[in-house]
C-alpha cells in the first residue's frame, strides 16, 4: 500500500520490486543505445532504438508525450545538458558527447536513468567531466539511506565533484536549476534535489522512499539557457556538458539502484 511521508511517496518492498522491473527496462534501452552510438547515426535513430526496446518489454516510454515531449529519450549533445529533442537530422560526429535520458512505465511504475556516452575518440577534457559527473552521481547514491536527510545526497555531489575538479586540475561547473527527483507512481514527484548545498536539511530519508540522483556538470559556466523549442538547455558559454543518472531505493540494507544492470 502507498502511503504518503510529508508529501514524499514511500513504496512496499513489492512495489519496489516492481521499479526495478522497470528499471532493467531503461537499463537494458540506454545499453541498446550505446551500442549504436557511433559517428553517422541520428539521434532519431538512437530514439527508435530506445523505443523499440521498450515497447518489446511490454512498457511504454515515460517522455513521449510528457507535457508534449516528442521523443522516447531526451539526446543531448556537447553543449547541451537536459530535455534535447531526437531528431533524424541531427547526425553525431566522431568526438561528440551526448547524454541520453530515458524512462519507461512498467505496470505502472516509472524508471529512469541517465549516461553520457563518447561518440568514438573524445577529448581527454570530455572524458574526464563524464567520468566526474558519474563519480558525482555514486557519491549522491551513497547517501540514499534512512536517516539521512536529503541534502546529504546533494552536499555528497557537490563535494565529490569539487574533489574531481582538484585532482583534474580545472573547475567544473554545477548546474543547479535542475536536479533530482522523487520517483514511482509518477516520474517526477516529491522532493526536488539539488545537486549542491549544505548537508542536514530537507525532509528525513525513510525506507520505501525512492529518489533520481541525477548531476549534471560543465566544462565551463554553471548558467543555462533555454532553447526556443522550449525543451533544450544548453550551458550559457557553450562549454560542454555531462548527465548522469540513476533511480535508488531505500530500503533496510541501504541504497538499491533500481535502474542499474543486472
Amino acid at each position: 500500500m502507498l502511503r504518503r511521508g510529508k508529501g514524499i511517496e514511500l513504496k512496499s518492498r513489492g512495489e519496489i520490486e516492481a521499479m526495478r522491473a522497470s528499471g532493467l527496462v531503461v537499463a537494458r534501452a540506454l545499453a541498446a543505445v550505446a551500442e549504436k552510438a557511433v559517428p553517422g547515426v541520428s539521434t532519431g535513430e538512437l530514439d527508435a532504438v530506445a523505443d523499440q526496446v521498450i515497447r518489446d518489454a511490454g512498457a511504454v516510454p515515460s517522455f513521449k508525450g510528457y507535457h508534449g515531449f516528442p521523443g522516447s529519450i531526451c539526446a543531448s549533445v556537447n553543449e547541451r545538458v537536459v530535455h534535447g529533442i531526437p531528431s533524424k537530422k541531427e547526425i553525431v560526429q566522431e568526438g561528440d558527447l551526448i547524454s541520453v535520458d530515458c524512462g519507461a512505465i512498467l505496470d505502472g511504475w516509472h524508471g529512469d536513468s541517465a549516461v553520457t556516452l563518447a561518440v568514438g575518440e573524445i577529448s581527454e577534457a570530455d572524458r574526464a567531466l563524464s567520468e566526474a559527473t558519474k563519480a558525482s552521481m555514486w557519491a549522491g547514491i551513497e547517501q540514499v539511506r534512512a536517516g539521512n536527510k536529503l541534502t546529504d545526497i546533494s552536499h555528497a555531489v557537490e563535494q565529490a565533484a569539487l574533489a574531481a575538479a582538484k585532482a583534474d586540475g580545472r573547475e567544473y561547473g554545477i548546474i543547479a536549476e535542475y536536479g533530482g527527483h522523487g520517483i514511482g507512481t509518477q516520474m517526477h514527484m516529491e522532493p526536488f534535489l539539488p545537486n549542491l548545498g549544505k548537508p542536514g536539511r530537507g525532509p528525513k530519508l525513510k525506507v520505501g522512499m525512492a529518489i533520481a540522483v541525477e548531476p549534471m556538470l560543465t566544462l565551463g559556466t554553471a548558467d543555462t539557457d533555454e532553447l526556443d523549442d522550449a525543451w533544450t538547455v544548453v550551458t550559457a558559454d557553450g562549454s560542454r556538458a555531462a548527465h548522469w543518472e540513476h533511480t535508488v531505493a531505500i530500503t533496510e540494507e541501504g541504497p538499491w539502484v533500481l535502474t542499474q544492470a543486472e
